[in-house]
């Protein structure tokens, strides 16, 4: 829902289309606040090489913008190095945009503006990037009271991985794949493997015990009706019947379990 919805009544789809492209999409409410308008607008397509790895996850930041998590555009191990790539390609990549502006007033699948202070505006890079390395950012979420972003990344074949970044980023982070998977090199090309230039999750977790190769990103918890839980994050992973939390600061991860 877009943060000004109680007055504009504009909400924004993420979803994959029969080209198997994917697209972001604003929909409007009606005259009845409960029931959608059913033709939407595109506001960013992105073709996809395969049929897997499409991400498909949206939502508003703090600031306003409309964050995208992207996958790598799938196979296996990345073949095109896509995510590593930050000129002309948007795939493996989390991407922030402004839905209020049209900086490509010529284009029918491009219907939005670059927020001037994305990492890669003025310089090599594709604008609309906020941070890369991702392999498939599934899910994601924001802190509702620090604005800090939790990225779940699916992993190739041994590592499930949970990444930061602190409110306070001003972005370009380099998360890793396909040089890293969780902690581990993975041997491929594309960067330098434990790089310190890379940002490395925060924790990871192999595929033992009936894991399997998709994690479940939840959410900081920010309600009222159990005190003791406030600031704990909650992640699962699909293949096995359990829940895990853990509370992070910033620089220390404790009270996992």
């Amino acid at each position: 829902f877009h943060p000004n919805y109680a007055s504009n009544g504009e909400f924004f789809v993420n979803y994959t289309d029969s080209l198997a492209r994917t697209v972001v999409a604003r929909y409007t409410v009606s005259g009845n606040p409960d029931v959608a308008n059913t033709t939407g607008t595109t506001v960013i397509r992105i073709s996809q090489p395969f049929l897997n790895h499409n991400g498909g996850w949206i939502d508003f930041g703090p600031d306003g913008y409309l964050y995208i998590g992207m996958g790598d555009g799938g196979d296996g191990n990345d073949p095109g190095n896509r995510a590593q790539d930050i000129t002309g390609q948007l795939l493996g990549k989390m991407l922030r945009i402004d839905v209020d502006g049209d900086d490509f007033p010529g284009d029918s699948v491009q219907n939005y503006a670059i927020p001037p202070d994305n990492p890669f505006v003025g310089v090599t890079g594709d604008d609309e990037i906020w941070a890369y390395g991702l392999r498939n950012p599934w899910r994601n979420s924001f802190d509702r009271l620090t604005g800090d972003l939790y990225i779940a990344d699916v992993g190739q074949s041994a590592r499930e991985e949970i990444s930061f970044q602190p409110a306070s980023s001003t972005g370009g982070e380099n998360y890793g794949w396909r040089c890293m998977e969780g902690l581990n090199c993975t041997g491929l090309s594309g960067c330098v493997c434990n790089d310190p230039g890379l940002t490395l999750p925060i924790h990871t977790y192999n595929h033992v015990g009936g894991n399997c190769n998709s994690i479940s990103g939840g959410y900081v918890y920010r309600g009222c009706a159990i005190d003791g839980l406030a600031g704990t994050y909650f992640f699962a992973d699909y293949c096995r019947s359990q829940i895990w939390s853990f509370r992070y600061d910033g620089a220390n991860l404790t009270e996992f379990q």
